[in-house]
């Protein structure tokens, strides 16, 4: 045997066995796609060993390829020499392989992020190129629940944590929002404010407790009661305030009538105790006169404030 054929051979089967060993996923195709390397990695995961696919096409083991997408993306490898990377953020998955770790990992998925990268010949033209895999499910687990726990901490931090509504601060945000939005297209959205009468009474007669089952009495009728795309919060301590897009001063009042209604229909019941209590409430349209979302809360106070003057109990609107 030719010693320098002998060294080739040693060379080749230490290259094998350290494709085999790295905890990346190798694969080398032609440009017919038909598969010249398939390491120890891409076994364990596909299920498939070497002996079974190698000369043969990857697609006809992989449905989960889109076939044109990877044929535009090898395309400039094979000709550019460029090497191109796919993140799993543009594509989850290149393979569709389990979870490495499907007892600790929260994902059924492997998530890969893929490079692809011309293997020239000593002539130096391009007829292979090496696909390499990387599992990067448990970064991308992580980074989801980081999401996952920020957007719950958004959410907790817009809420009112009695009723359920919208804090105050956050109410506030969206109806400037609202003011801004209506400025513009010259809208006809409405703000509503409306309070529980006699709410200290309720409080010295049965407790602090039962007033609290109040409020939250209150804040499910006002859900119950508006659309999706209304804008519901607490503004004060038995205080609520609304903001009903695209509604006419005639409409809001017809939903602050439906809500007092409800109201008064629908005493608490707290330790034995049924109790009874109503709502006043004022309405106002969105003016350009207005010179900010203050200006029309405002309004919608005095509203309120007659409504309460004229004897509780009442919608009020102002003109």
């Amino acid at each position: 045997m030719d010693p320098s054929n002998g060294q080739q051979m040693e060379d080749l089967h230490w290259k094998l066995d350290l494709l085999d060993s790295i905890e990346v996923g190798i694969v080398v195709i032609d440009r017919d796609f038909r598969v010249k390397v398939w390491n120890e990695f891409m076994h364990n995961h596909s299920g498939i060993h070497p002996a079974d696919i190698e000369q043969q096409s990857l697609f006809d083991h992989f449905a989960e390829i889109d076939q044109d997408w990877f044929r535009q993306k090898t395309e400039p490898v094979f000709t550019l020499k460029s090497p191109a990377f796919v993140i799993w953020e543009q594509r989850p998955y290149l393979f569709r392989f389990t979870s490495y770790r499907p007892v600790t990992s929260a994902s059924d998925l492997m998530y890969q992020n893929i490079t692809l990268f011309p293997l020239a010949s000593r002539s130096g033209e391009v007829e292979h190129l090496c696909v390499v895999v990387y599992d990067v499910t448990d970064e991308v687990v992580s980074k989801q629940r980081l999401a996952s726990a920020n957007e719950q901490l958004r959410k907790l931090s817009r809420i009112d944590g009695l009723t359920g509504l919208y804090n105050r601060r956050y109410w506030e945000e969206s109806c400037e929002l609202e003011f801004k939005r209506c400025m513009r297209k010259r809208g006809s959205s409405s703000v509503v404010l409306l309070d529980i009468d006699y709410f200290k009474s309720i409080n010295d007669t049965y407790g602090h407790p039962a007033g609290d089952q109040v409020i939250r009495s209150l804040s499910r009728i006002v859900r119950q009661t508006v659309r999706e795309t209304d804008v519901c919060g607490r503004y004060g301590g038995e205080e609520f305030a609304l903001v009903l897009p695209d509604t006419c001063a005639e409409e809001a009042g017809q939903v602050a009538e439906r809500i007092r209604e409800q109201v008064q229909l629908q005493p608490v019941q707290y330790e034995g105790h049924s109790i009874p209590f109503t709502v006043s409430l004022g309405v106002c349209q969105f003016n350009t006169s207005f010179k900010n979302h203050i200006a029309w809360v405002e309004h919608a106070d005095r509203a309120l404030y007659l409504a309460k003057d004229g004897g509780r109990n009442r919608t009020c609107i102002q003109s």
